[in-house]
């Protein structure tokens, strides 16, 4: 049992450690990189996660490997808290993702996304103003609407209501459906003088390609819809995640079982 157990956790841990270098290696050249607003969660996800896959696999391994009973105990107590944090987080992103959907529009290939129909939590985060600066500047840096302007250059505006908008496109980089503007361009909109608008959008639109409606409720709306898909993802990948270490962590229960047996023989 000792083999069986033992050996497994150390394969597993040197799988983890050697894992860690290449993520580990991929996080600081980020940091070296990284030039844009976007990027900097994204690194610091990378180096956070390397540092933690190194220390915990190495205790791991040297604990089974060596038969270190202590390396092993505080091996399993952070697998443990790990699995608690994880199974935390699963819980959370699927309640706050379970609301908030696209509003179908007649006659139009795309949706229009509205800002309260999302989760309390997510709408703090994009009404917060230092928040949502950075956001905007990722978008912007992005080119997200100035692709969108090319690749629907040439639509008339039958063609162009046909088009299948992402929420970011569609929020973002036109104007809403209720302002009624006059269709000059995929991101060129003409508004009609002297009109009272019951949407504060309408009158936050501008043809400006630095400004357009990155200002808009639409905008967060559609940038919370397209964070709402990629939470999704994460979850389903997490569930996974959490069986594996489910797994690994009752492994690694019987090898510190194993090693506290012979320790008491001796």
């Amino acid at each position: 049992m000792f083999r069986v157990s033992n050996n497994l956790v150390g394969v597993l841990n040197l799988l983890a450690f050697l894992l860690s270098i290449p993520i580990l290696v991929t996080g600081v050249w980020l940091s070296k990189q990284a030039n844009a607003e976007c990027e900097w969660w994204l690194q610091r996800i990378f180096i956070v996660l390397g540092v933690f896959l190194l220390v915990v696999s190495l205790a791991g391994l040297v604990g089974a490997c060596c038969r270190v009973s202590c390396l092993l105990w505080l091996y399993l107590f952070v697998m443990f808290l790990l699995i608690l944090l994880v199974l935390s987080f699963t819980i959370f992103a699927f309640v706050i993702t379970n609301k908030g959907a696209g509003q179908v529009l007649s006659n139009r290939g795309y949706k229009e996304y509205r800002l309260g129909d999302y989760s309390n939590w997510f709408q703090n985060r994009v009404n917060n103003a230092h928040n949502w600066n950075r956001i905007r500047s990722c978008l912007r840096s992005s080119k997200i609407c100035s692709q969108f302007q090319t690749q629907f250059a040439n639509d008339n505006l039958q063609k162009f209501y046909a088009e299948n908008l992402s929420s970011l496109q569609s929020g973002c980089c036109k104007p809403s459906d209720s302002c009624n503007f006059e269709y000059q361009g995929p991101s060129v909109w003409k508004k009609t003088e002297s009109a009272n608008y019951s949407n504060p959008d309408c009158n936050a639109w501008d043809n400006d390609p630095n400004v357009l409606c990155f200002n808009c409720q639409t905008c967060k709306a559609g940038f919370l819809q397209s964070l709402k898909t990629d939470w999704k993802k994460v979850t389903i990948v997490n569930v996974i995640f959490l069986i594996f270490l489910i797994i690994v962590y009752s492994v690694g229960c019987c090898a510190f079982r194993n090693n506290l047996r012979d320790n008491w023989k001796r």
